[in-house]
């Protein structure tokens, strides 16, 4: 009897909101209701780990449910920024060289960079900080990579010649090649600590960081091997080159897959497509560690 005349009285507001009788308190109460509803929701391990890269945890707040979802906006930049670059480095269609054309800094500095840096500190707001370290830490990647094709930042022209008659002579140098040979060699390394971890989200995201960890040194083996000898040894570099863009190629493939199936999980697409969840295969310390107690 009770949830008939509850029904009645629902029924009977809703019909004079429509005869003209607006009540702004009685559709406020009703909007809170719907939105308390949907909080109750809890989403399923699985596919937090697709939504956000990183195995669940528990945080303090509901800043989840009020903010958007980051991790495709970080995931965008880094691919519009990589995947024409590695089509450079395997010299598709008559391209060549490692990225350096100076029409392509800002897109590595404003789709690369700054892209990535929103999503990052998104996430570290979410409290995600796998991520946030990712997405934050290639940002960096490539706002210094756009930075060093500028000349204004002199990264290269500081190593050319007293007498040289271009600043871009210093891209020929021992100097230089061997610098920046060093800081792709730690980029490496930081990739195969990403991959480490990587193992406790999913096999999509294992993949990106395996694939890149072998990009990074392959393309320091070809600076370095510029170092020694600039000439005698470019065509030894070019095959370097273009095996790392090949590896890069499929870190590149791996990112859009995974980036549709974040974007279709998103808009609840009626395909869902799977990126191999490892976060409930491989257990962590803590799970472990509580199962033995």
């Amino acid at each position: 009897m009770a949830a008939t005349t509850e029904h009645s009285e629902q029924f009977s507001e809703k019909h004079d909101g429509l005869n003209g009788n607006f009540d702004p308190e009685a559709q406020r109460l009703e909007a809170l209701s719907q939105f308390r509803t949907a909080q109750s929701v809890q989403m399923s391990p699985e596919l937090f780990e697709k939504l956000y890269l990183s195995p669940m945890n528990k945080v303090k707040g509901e800043l989840r449910q009020t903010f958007a979802n980051p991790t495709p906006i970080a995931l965008v930049g880094f691919l519009l920024a990589f995947t024409p670059l590695t089509c450079d480095l395997m010299g598709w269609r008559g391209a060549g060289g490692s990225g350096a054309a100076s029409n392509l800094s800002a897109v590595y500095m404003f789709m690369g960079g700054l892209l990535m840096i929103i999503g990052g500190v998104l996430e570290w707001v979410l409290g995600n900080s796998y991520p946030a370290c990712v997405f934050c830490s290639f940002g960096g990647f490539w706002f210094s990579y756009g930075g060093s094709l500028i000349p204004a930042f002199a990264a290269y022209a500081s190593y050319a010649p007293p007498d040289a008659e271009s600043a871009s002579e210093g891209l020929a140098t021992q100097g230089f090649n061997a610098s920046f040979a060093f800081w792709l060699l730690f980029m490496g390394v930081l990739s195969f600590i990403f991959f480490l971890c990587a193992l406790r989200t999913n096999i999509v995201f294992v993949m990106i960081f395996f694939s890149l960890t072998f990009c990074f040194l392959l393309i320091t083996a070809a600076f370095w091997a510029l170092a020694e000898d600039f000439t005698g040894n470019a065509l030894l570099a070019q095959k370097l080159l273009k095996a790392g863009g090949a590896f890069g190629f499929v870190t590149c493939m791996s990112g859009w897959y995974i980036l549709i199936a974040v974007l279709f999980a998103i808009v609840d697409f009626p395909i869902q497509i799977p990126v191999g969840d490892l976060s409930t295969v491989i257990k962590g310390h803590s799970e472990r560690k509580a199962r033995r107690a």
